[in-house]
């Protein structure tokens, strides 16, 4: 399986069905980008290294496995705005088929 389906809700609440390609090694961060989902800027600021938060995400979804949360994404998000129990930052979610039909709202600005 090339793509995965997956749902993006955008920050004026719009929700996109989209197609993410899981053989390009991709991140929900750079599909959200590559769908242009996010004024440019205002996203992947740090090119997806989980050191600026800008890709925070609410995972929606509850059927859908999530690889763990490594240390310095929990670091980032605990020093972040507007976190939630389900937050997550988009670059750290790596395109895989276990992600077919995750749905995912991007975070408000901070």
């Amino acid at each position: 399986m090339p793509d995965v389906n997956i749902t993006i809700i955008d920050r004026e609440g719009v929700s996109h069905e989209v197609q993410a390609p899981t053989d390009m090694a991709m991140n929900v961060m750079e599909v959200v980008r590559g769908y242009e989902l996010a004024p440019e800027g205002t996203i992947g600021i740090c090119g997806g290294m989980a050191m600026c938060a800008s890709c925070q995400c609410y995972v929606i979804s509850e059927n859908v496995e999530l690889p763990e949360m490594q240390d310095d994404e929990e670091a980032m998000l605990s020093e972040a705005f507007n976190v939630k129990e389900n937050s997550r930052l988009g670059c750290q979610i790596n395109i895989t088929e276990d992600l077919e039909g995750l749905v995912v709202e991007l975070a408000p600005e901070s």
